[in-house]
């Protein structure tokens, strides 16, 4: 008797043991989750109304943290609407990648929304809080997105073409921010949108991208939309649209179609009826807030013109609606005045756009001439080498200081020594504080140079990497003005020229520094004399291996897209001190993309990669924000990079928001002189 009530007592021990370990293993949160949510609580400055939650440790599956819900080991809830908690969103909510629905409503919840979000949310509440910027790139990746609410915010700049791959998406509130620019045409992608809401914002042009689309209730109210309103729309259910400035009247049935006029590109767009509107049918694509673009062989609508120095406030702000420009596709931008001639195209091999009979509006040298001025092109006068040929040090009798660039024969073709007159055209007509300027060329007796001012202070490559003077290097606040300057002149080249401009050579060789080290990048315009064949990839892979995107390493197809690959790199470099290829390291670390891909997003790992010569004096916030764009940058997918409009505003953003610790002035030269000792002080833009 004694031994079977024994039996049973060590039988019921076992099962409670089993049925503890369960509810352990159960209440067990994901890593990765807890980490998320530990970031997050320190944002919202660890309010006190979030019960149970905890900066360090925890398990907010298993212990219940206020708002949190849970499936298994994996956070899939977050709902803490109207608790009047402060702070930011922090930089990690993309970590929370089983989380559905995300509800942060009526909140004091400021600062930017993140670059990278929850990518397999359904529902995303973020209204009526203080949140401020645009609308981060990485909602056109939330493909189960079917509820978006972010109104009452203070959202501003243009709505981006983030829409094409939200076909779940039912309602989409925008309401109440100051949002400006054109409704993006990805909006006619969302085929189950039932509820659009973008009342009381700044918004302008057409209602075209809304026809055909299921919807039962939109409202528009109170912004600056114009032309006639689509018949599909008066016939929603709930309409409401006052406060706008349309034509009255019903609209006017479409004309009929007509193939573009030659030199003219046509319009990519999926949506094949013509605009209804009059001001649409007579005005280029834009999303400028001036609704000006600029376009090759045409009149100059209005000149460009960018400092190469950050600014601050709301001077930035409409520095970037100025040049907000929608991308376009292929190679080059008309800057000078009216052309007398017609300008004609071509379709190239490689898909771009070349400009026929352009006239050249640039200087022409003998070749006697830069003989002279480069010693005879001695080895002493040599400062850099690429992939077409040399770059030697020019002095010219005036005093004038240039760099002039010998091009190798043997890396064109015929066709290629024709066009290049009109490649030189073409590349004297980019104009953009931070890009290298071309200030003449020379065509003769075979010789084919390039003449480009010279840039005094080397390249950023020569900084970080073969700096002559140990004790100096690059502040931080330095090199996120470099980041900054260059993701400009790339975003000119992508954005504003028509066709665009690809790099195809972006690396920080090609990255020069004036005194007061502002960027300017070199080589715009040079692709055109390297079309897509079997010498020039296998040349290029030479000249820029460890910048190249992975497509173009597997085909040899290059984009803008494959620019922003190559421009994450250069921003790893300026992170980490690192060269792209290091066959010093180990081999795990000789890839610098390999190596530090995966730490961008791990607090300890970032701090233990930023270069050593900083010396601990960068902020942290500010080292995160970099961090995630670098992220976004070197996706290995082309078409889930930003484009360069949108890396510019997050750099301006931290720039804007930087607040240095533990710095000290170096009567703001740009370097950092090391001392025993440095002494502590803020320093905000």
């Amino acid at each position: 008797m004694v031994a079977n009530r024994c039996d049973q007592f060590l039988l019921l021990k076992f099962v409670a043991v089993i049925f503890v370990s369960l509810s352990f293993v159960n209440g067990t949160t994901d890593p990765s989750d807890v980490q998320a949510l530990q970031v997050l609580y320190t944002s919202l400055n660890n309010a006190a109304q979030l019960t149970n939650w905890k900066s360090n440790s925890g398990d907010p599956c298993g212990e219940s943290w206020k708002g949190v819900t849970c499936d298994g080991t994996s956070v899939i809830s977050i709902q803490l609407p109207g608790l009047g908690i402060d702070g930011t969103l922090g930089y990690l909510l993309s970590g929370l990648t089983s989380l559905k629905t995300l509800d942060l409503s009526g909140n004091n919840i400021h600062d930017a929304l993140p670059y990278q979000l929850p990518p397999n949310l359904t529902s995303l509440n973020l209204a009526n809080n203080n949140l401020t910027g645009n609308l981060p790139y990485s909602i056109a990746l939330m493909f189960n997105l079917n509820y978006m609410n972010l109104s009452h915010n203070v959202l501003t700049q243009t709505v981006g073409d983030i829409f094409n791959n939200l076909t779940s998406l039912a309602t989409l509130d925008l309401s109440n921010n100051n949002l400006t620019g054109d409704l993006p045409s990805s909006l006619s992608s969302l085929s189950n949108i039932s509820t659009f809401h973008v009342q009381n914002n700044q918004l302008t042009g057409s209602l075209n991208a809304l026809s055909g689309l299921p919807l039962t209730d939109v409202n528009i109210a109170n912004n600056h939309f114009n032309g006639w309103i689509p018949r599909e729309l008066l016939s929603v259910p709930s309409f409401i649209y006052d406060g706008n400035s349309f034509d009255n009247g019903p609209a006017p049935p479409p004309p009929p179609y007509t193939p573009p006029p030659p030199g003219k590109t046509p319009n990519n767009r999926t949506r094949s009826p013509p605009s209804h509107t009059p001001t649409a049918s007579k005005l280029p694509s834009s999303n400028t807030s001036s609704g000006k673009k600029l376009s090759l062989g045409g009149k100059k609508k209005e000149n460009v013109t960018r400092t190469s120095t950050p600014i601050s406030g709301e001077k930035v702000n409409a520095e970037l609606q100025e040049q907000r420009v929608k991308p376009t596709t292929s190679s080059i931008v008309d800057m000078k005045p009216p052309i007398t001639e017609n300008s004609t195209f071509e379709r190239g091999k490689n898909g771009s756009m070349k400009r026929m009979k352009s006239p050249l509006t640039t200087s022409s040298y003998t070749v006697a001439t830069l003989q002279t001025a480069t010693n005879s092109f001695s080895q002493d006068n040599i400062i850099g080498e690429g992939s077409l040929g040399r770059v030697y040090k020019a002095d010219f009798p005036n005093g004038k200081m240039m760099a002039v660039k010998k091009i190798d024969n043997a890396a064109l073709s015929l066709q290629e020594e024709d066009n290049f007159v009109e490649a030189v055209s073409n590349m004297s007509r980019l104009r953009h504080p931070n890009i290298v300027p071309l200030a003449g060329y020379c065509a003769e007796h075979g010789q084919r140079l390039l003449v480009y001012e010279y840039i005094a202070n080397g390249s950023l490559q020569d900084l970080l990497h073969f700096l002559d003077d140990p004790t100096k290097t690059l502040t931080w606040n330095a090199r996120v003005r470099v980041a900054l300057g260059t993701a400009r002149a790339l975003e000119y080249l992508h954005e504003v020229c028509l066709p665009s401009v690809v790099h195809r050579n972006l690396k920080s060789a090609n990255i020069l520094l004036d005194e007061e080290l502002n960027p300017h990048l070199s080589d715009c315009g040079l692709a055109a004399l390297t079309p897509n064949t079997e010498r020039e990839v296998a040349t290029q892979l030479v000249g820029s291996f460890g910048y190249s995107a992975p497509e173009f390493a597997l085909s040899g197809i290059y984009t803008v897209k494959s620019d922003v690959y190559s421009f994450g790199v250069v921003m790893l470099e300026i992170l980490t001190g690192r060269k792209p290829l290091d066959s010093s390291r180990a081999r795990s670390e000789q890839s610098l993309v390999r190596w530090a891909t995966p730490q961008l997003h791990d607090i300890d790992s970032l701090a233990k990669m930023v270069d050593p010569t900083l010396n601990g004096m960068y902020p942290a916030k500010s080292l995160s924000r970099f961090a995630d764009i670098i992220a976004l940058c070197v996706q290995p997918e082309p078409e889930f990079r930003p484009p360069m409009s949108e890396v510019v505003q997050a750099l301006v953003r931290l720039m804007q928001r930087a607040s240095v610790v533990k710095r000290r002035s170096s009567d703001d030269s740009g370097f950092i002189y090391k001392t025993p000792d440095h002494e502590a002080y803020e320093m905000s833009y």
